[in-house]
């Protein structure tokens, strides 16, 4: 048995492999991919018009840039992801991929983006001029190296933890028993069976605690009345995730649960409700302020105005240094103060804000997708641990091969799941799925324990519809002349591959679908519809059809093309997925990691239709249990 020490230490040894394989990636693809790929790919924003400068509330030189190009992009730009700036010298204006691209020598911080415009906090050392003066200005994401520093500082700090730390360390490491409290259970009438025993494990864990959260069991809801019925015994907690969006989700429902949120960091979606718990708004809108920002306005004037031989600029600066300094400590011990929740990514907890704080009780959201030394950045200010998430959804992104078969992708919750069953509350009632497609993936992933709640169980869009169908493309003959085959094509490393019939015979499907419906009931009940695919190419590939089709016009708001990864978390009426795999030896690259696929199949409500090559997918048992299954309904 490897000691916690030694095992950490493993995990460091990996985390330096990503980290370089991840950095070999970004140099490759800076210096070889063309301008044109990385804005395809939502990497970069070119042309660019630049907007006015400011100093913002936290005193950061920021910029403000709106991209000119095709708006219909997703772009992959979100607060605190590092970003350069670069000028194009175009050999061929009509052609992007002619282009040789020249790096500014400095980078920047995404603040703040709204659809096309995004705001950039850049260093105060004039270089931003240059940018300004220059012409076919882009930006792209550049690598993020302050993550893994803080990882790395997160790991070495864990390895020589003493005090309670190393306790945590030494407990989720081994086979120890977690300690509880001993207390009568406590009852919640709008809860049920399972969420109010997670509720109550939750309350008398001294240690740790985890809520195992299958698609629709209303992970969330538990999550959040855990959060609210601590705050009745503790003033504050800690409640982090690992991406921006679902530290958003659980702040927006604390929020609407009346609770005090101070969230550090900028959110993903832009909105009032949203902004309004923001630590830059809040510190904005504290009646302390408009002093303050006088003051650095003076600090900023008596810099720049500095007179030769000025004896007392050092004493009037200080002062004024002083006086800022004291009245930014002032404001923010008292957002600090009202706060209940203190809410921020897993990296973001790092902040010079909260340095030096401690809290009772972390709260970890979507803890599988996490990689565990990410975990280990905020269980450094705590005493105990609460996990929320299910490690059969999406597995943590590892770009390094060798380091994810060394073990990088286990998370801290799978640890802790399989060191400490006890402490694991599945959730076992969904609200979301009609039965049948629920079943599979209960029978599959949860051992058979997840069951339907009676208002969903039997729902449906059409009487005596099958709720899962299954649409073979490889018993489709096309014609010989036929420009198209239900074959994949392959499209570049990162892009991975298309399947051009298949997308063709999704819409169409999706089309006789609507029409079986009538166009007034979709409109009238809003049904929504989501189109899933495993590839990206193949997902830019149906937004470009879908576009282009007349019969989709009136509902284009009511349907979306998406990735797996970009349907996390979310359900529709209707979902479509496109398999794309169709080959002769069988191959279905990384549709082998099953747990993408549940995130896929468990996002219907009433229908799930999925189209792919039975020959090619049948080859792997779980798509031939799974295509028997929709065979047999």
């Amino acid at each position: 048995m490897t000691s916690p020490i030694q095992a950490l230490t493993q995990q460091r040894l990996l985390l330096q492999m990503e980290y370089a394989a991840e950095k070999e990636t970004f140099r490759k693809q800076t210096e070889e991919m063309g301008l044109q790929r990385k804005v395809k790919r939502g990497d970069a924003w070119y042309p660019l018009k630049m907007g006015k400068s400011y100093y913002n509330s936290l005193n950061q030189l920021v910029v403000e840039v709106f991209r000119q190009g095709d708006e219909e992009i997703e772009h992959n730009f979100e607060f605190g992801r590092p970003v350069a700036f670069f000028t194009s010298i175009n050999r061929d204006p009509g052609n992007l991929s002619s282009s040789k691209i020249h790096y500014f020598n400095f980078t920047g911080t995404v603040s703040y983006v709204d659809g096309d415009r995004m705001v950039i906090a850049v260093p105060d050392n004039g270089q931003l001029i240059d940018v300004q003066s220059a012409e076919n200005v882009g930006v792209q994401l550049f690598f993020d190296e302050t993550s893994y520093k803080t990882m790395f500082d997160a790991l070495d700090r864990v390895i020589k933890g003493k005090g309670r730390l190393g306790y945590l360390r030494d407990l989720f490491y081994s086979r120890q028993k977690a300690e509880t409290f001993t207390f009568a259970p406590l009852h919640f009438p709008y809860l049920n069976y399972t969420q109010e025993d997670a509720v109550n494990k939750v309350l008398q864990a001294k240690d740790v605690a985890i809520v195992h959260g299958p698609p629709g069991t209303g992970k969330t809801t538990t999550l959040v009345e855990a959060i609210y019925e601590t705050l009745r015994r503790e003033s504050q907690v800690l409640v982090c995730a690992q991406s921006n969006m679902a530290v958003d989700w659980i702040s927006e429902k604390l929020v609407d649960r009346g609770i005090n949120v101070l969230r550090i960091g900028n959110p993903t979606r832009v909105n009032d409700k949203m902004l309004s718990f923001t630590y830059e708004r809040r510190f904005e809108a504290h009646p302390d302020y408009e002093l303050l920002w006088s003051i650095r306005k003076a600090i900023r004037d008596l810099r720049s105005h500095r007179k030769r031989g000025d004896e007392k600029y050092h004493q009037k600066l200080e002062r004024l240094k002083e006086r800022a300094t004291e009245l930014e400590v002032r404001i923010n011990a008292e957002l600090f103060g009202e706060a209940r929740v203190i809410a921020s990514t897993l990296v973001g907890s790092a902040s010079r804000l909260l340095e030096g704080q401690k809290f009772g009780t972390l709260f970890i959201d979507e803890a599988a997708q996490a990689l565990e030394a990410a975990c280990w950045i905020p269980i450094r200010k705590v005493s105990r641990v609460i996990l929320a998430g299910d490690h059969c959804q999406l597995p943590p992104t590892v770009k390094s091969f060798a380091a994810l078969k060394a073990g990088l992708g286990k998370t801290l919750m799978e640890r802790i799941v399989e060191n400490k069953p006890e402490v694991v509350t599945l959730l076992k009632m969904q609200y979301r799925m009609n039965e049948e497609i629920m079943r599979f993936s209960s029978d599959w992933f949860y051992g058979n324990q997840v069951e339907s709640a009676p208002e969903v169980k039997y729902r449906s869009i059409l009487d005596l519809d099958i709720p899962m169908t299954w649409i073979d493309t490889s018993a489709f003959e096309l014609p010989e002349d036929s420009q198209v085959s239900f074959k994949e094509e392959f499209v570049g490393e990162s892009f991975g591959r298309i399947n051009k019939a298949e997308a063709e015979l999704t819409l169409l499907t999706l089309e006789s679908y609507f029409k079986k419906i009538g166009k007034q009931r979709i409109l009238d009940e809003r049904l929504d519809v989501g189109i899933i695919s495993p590839y990206r190419a193949q997902v830019q590939y149906l937004r470009r059809l879908f576009k282009k089709r007349e019969f989709f016009k009136p509902y284009r708001h009511l349907i979306s093309v998406n990735t797996v990864d970009g349907f996390q978390g979310q359900e529709r009426d209707i979902i479509l997925i496109s398999l794309v795999r169709a080959n002769d030896e069988g191959q279905i690259g990384f549709l082998r990691d099953l747990r993408r696929m549940n995130v896929a199949i468990t996002r219907a409500r009433m229908k799930l239709i999925i189209l792919g090559d039975a020959s090619t997918m049948t080859r792997h048992p779980f798509y031939k249990r799974l295509y028997e299954y929709v065979e047999a309904l």
